[in-house]
């Protein structure tokens, strides 16, 4: 790997010793890892690969991206070192999450995890081609309490005043923790990139802690090994804001933050450092702040209410009757013909670009209703009414597009198809016929 020169020089002063054996790790291979899904009603067979000590449900090793475990979202791959911000942010069920850069969606999956589809996540990238993949990856791993908008920082806090318990910011940064698993980021990068980074870090930060509540924490995060994303940044929000840098325990190969890399303040030793010499991972900067600010969450306007015509809600209403036990979600929203489910504690979605307001029922056609690819991810075997097991080779032919046989004593109408365990999708018999109605979008080939 052709390191640029600004860069070696830099990390040599900054390690000392080390350096090399820094420089060394980054030409050696990646550790992939990869999550098991437990909002899944049946997660995957326990794998033989190595779990990973500080991630409940982590393993390393490669994911097949054309595998029924991946496509029904029962495993989710993501990288060792990224996965521990989800764990040292500590969600429990109930509480409001802002995932402020959440694109693809590591975070937003692994805190969804510990969530159990209680409280809200409201998940935001300002990139839309970048939201649109975190859209499916939300879907996938089958999030019913999710909000996923398309929104710059400076909108989110007019509409989201002190209202989340925990805000995650991995924070785009200058990459260096990508050097090894895509060259490419090495050539972004020139002396000067991590302190423009930092600028933009501390304009998302801003916002960020205007939606925070008085108590609430921020998670700050990046890929980069460089002090002034990572310390300094630190160091500045706590300078800047009334917050108290909160220990985090630390696993083998962990390192703690460096005081002398910013102003010498000790609690930086409570962040975490993973660099790829120490630790079997690509490199992560971690922390955890909690806010001082005293007072009272702000109230806001719930102006939110169902824009179902009669005709309309009677649809669903037959759909459901015939198709779904025990999932009656209350608060319904039209968007377009798009029907979804909404959590009722949301303020004004006006003036913000929704990606999805949340879970995505289906679609209002002439006279009838269809069922969506993420309701039938997310439904589990006590709240459908007709389930239908296909085998391995049905399923590679339906991802595909195609249409599949089954029995002819199979009866007419809607079935949540399930292959190895796992829901794939919602298919329509008609005469020994299974209807096709995966996403044209994410249809693929099998090898």
């Amino acid at each position: 790997m052709q390191l640029p020169n600004d860069f070696k020089t830099k990390y040599q002063k900054l390690l000392g010793d080390d350096a090399e054996s820094f420089f060394a790790s980054l030409d050696k291979d990646t550790n992939p890892g990869f999550r098991i899904n437990p909002l899944k009603e049946h997660m995957p067979a326990e794998p033989n690969n190595e779990s990973i000590e500080y991630c409940q449900y982590g393993y390393y090793g490669d994911v097949n991206g054309k595998s029924v475990e991946h496509q029904s979202g029962a495993i989710y791959s993501q990288e060792p070192s990224a996965m521990y911000v989800g764990e040292v942010a500590d969600i429990k069920p109930g509480d409001y999450v802002l995932d402020l850069c959440a694109a693809p969606g590591g975070k937003t999956t692994h805190v969804a995890s510990y969530m159990d589809n209680q409280g809200l996540l409201v998940t935001n990238e300002i990139d839309y081609k970048r939201a649109k993949i975190l859209v499916e990856n939300v879907e996938r791993f089958g999030i019913r309490n999710a909000l996923i908008l398309n929104e710059n920082p400076n909108n989110l806090a007019k509409h989201f005043p002190r209202f989340f318990d925990k805000i995650l910011i991995d924070a785009p940064c200058s990459g260096e923790g990508m050097f090894r698993k895509n060259n490419d980021a090495i050539q972004y990068w020139n002396a000067d990139y991590p302190s423009q980074c930092a600028t933009r870090q501390k304009e998302i930060i801003e916002q960020a802690v205007k939606m925070l509540k008085p108590g609430g924490k921020i998670i700050y995060s990046t890929c980069t090994f460089a002090p002034e994303e990572d310390e300094q940044i630190v160091e500045w929000m706590k300078d800047t804001y009334d917050f108290s840098i909160d220990p985090i325990k630390k696993y083998d190969g962990m390192l703690s933050g460096k005081p002398q890399w910013a102003d010498g303040n000790e609690e930086l030793a409570n962040t975490v450092r993973l660099f790829p010499n120490h630790f079997k991972g690509e490199g992560h900067f971690v922390s955890k702040l909690s806010s001082n600010d005293e007072g009272n969450a702000k109230k806001i306007k719930h102006r939110l209410q169902s824009n179902l015509s009669i005709d309309d809600k009677k649809l669903w209403n037959e759909f459901k009757e015939a198709n779904i036990n025990n999932f009656d979600p209350k608060h319904l929203i039209l968007f377009g013909d798009q029907l979804y489910t909404f959590d009722n504690t949301l303020p004004e979605l006006k003036g913000l670009k929704v990606m999805r307001p949340g879970l995505h029922l289906g679609t209002i056609k002439k006279k009838r209703f269809e069922p969506s690819y993420a309701l039938a991810l997310a439904l589990h075997s006590n709240e459908v009414v007709n389930r239908l097991e296909i085998s391995e080779d049905d399923w590679k032919q339906y991802v595909h597009g195609d249409v599949i046989n089954c029995d002819k004593d199979v009866k007419k109408g809607w079935y949540q198809l399930i292959c190895k365990n796992q829901p794939i999708a919602f298919g329509k018999v008609v005469n020994g016929t299974i209807k096709n109605f995966f996403p044209k979008g994410l249809r693929f080939n099998v090898d």
